[in-house]
């Protein structure tokens, strides 16, 4: 759950491509039941590391980083060293931060996000390095200049004085555009079996109600690098619909649904809608033509139950008129014996 809210605290995310290795840092103050500083790897949106400031210790997510040490023996004892290093450089830098805007007390956040993403078919590559404080952008590394960007101007004193360290920011760049790379390509090979998988999902139309939207929702797919729409005579349709957010599911599989609003179809023109889904280096789609018989919906049920629910109402009203007809009838035969 920690993790899930400090990747929600980050405003900006990269852009996705095939591959992308991400570290997100966050300290925080008056944040009741959270962990002053949390630091969580990503590879390709699978979280592999995590550190926070109660266990005080960088720890594996993923059975297949415990292959790390055969390449680098310190490696989990560097990475709690680096963290707990960062959790009080972090920790003075809220409190900098609080008297250069004025705050004092309540809830605050300074964040960090950096990586670097690698296309294994182009070979195309990036790097991103930035900083943000209570959900604002604050800092951002500029690869090719070098330099830092300061969106508001609390941040110019800061990026003034990191502009000054031209080794360092040298050192960053290098990492983000080599070391970082060549990491996520291990990363990519301890955890071949899982990362670089594929899975296609099971896809299914249903509907709540005869005037709901229709939702064609794919389930069970991995990665997560997806495209599902609707489509009309083969064409994406762009209007009256509705595409929700990727999500997890817990077998580590992700899932989506899109909407299509058909209160303006006619029923004879349902045969030419289609939901489309297509998954990264998978050449074939999987294509559900909008069949009223396949569609899954609980209305029908709902109607059967209060069918059933009204029988047996009849049943129990008549057994009652009944019992109460054959005790009339036997008060009947008393009075006339």
């Amino acid at each position: 759950m920690n993790e899930f809210i400090l990747l929600l605290l980050f405003c900006h995310v990269a852009s996705p491509v095939l591959h992308a290795l991400r570290y997100f840092s966050t300290a925080s103050s008056g944040v009741p039941n959270f962990p002053e500083f949390v630091v969580v790897g990503l590879v390709d949106d699978v979280q592999m590391v995590h550190y926070d400031s109660n266990t005080q210790r960088a720890e594996a997510k993923q059975g297949w980083m415990e292959k790390v040490t055969a390449d680098d023996p310190r490696y989990w004892e560097k990475e709690t060293q680096v963290s707990k290093r960062d959790q009080e450089t972090y920790k003075d830098r809220i409190s900098t931060l609080k008297k250069r805007f004025n705050q004092t007390g309540g809830v605050h956040t300074y964040q960090r996000m950096y990586g670097c993403e690698w296309d294994d078919e182009t070979g195309v590559t990036n790097g991103f390095y930035q900083f943000g404080y209570d959900g604002e952008d604050f800092l951002a590394f500029d690869l090719k200049t070098k330099t830092w960007i300061a969106p508001t101007p609390q941040a110019v004193i800061t990026k003034h004085e990191w502009d000054r360290d031209a080794d360092q920011n040298e050192r960053w760049k290098n990492y983000l555009t080599q070391e970082c790379i060549d990491w996520l390509k291990k990363y990519l090979d301890y955890g071949r079996s899982s990362l670089l998988r594929t899975e296609l999902p099971s896809v299914s139309l249903l509907q709540k109600t005869p005037s709901s939207p229709v939702t064609c929702h794919a389930s069970g797919f991995y990665p997560n690098k997806i495209m599902l729409f609707w489509t009309r005579d083969g064409e994406e349709l762009l209007e009256d619909v509705d595409h929700g957010e990727i999500l997890h599911n817990h077998d580590g599989t992700f899932q989506k649904s899109v909407d299509l609003d058909l209160s303006s179809v006619k029923a004879e023109d349902w045969g030419r809608y289609s939901c489309v889904f297509q998954l990264s280096g998978v050449k074939k789609d999987i294509v559900t033509k909008l069949d009223p018989k396949v569609i899954k919906t609980n209305w029908v049920n709902v109607f059967c139950f209060c069918c059933a629910g009204l029988f047996v109402f009849v049943v129990m009203f008549l057994f009652v008129l009944s019992s109460w007809g054959f005790i009339l009838f036997i008060l009947v035969l008393c009075f006339m014996f």
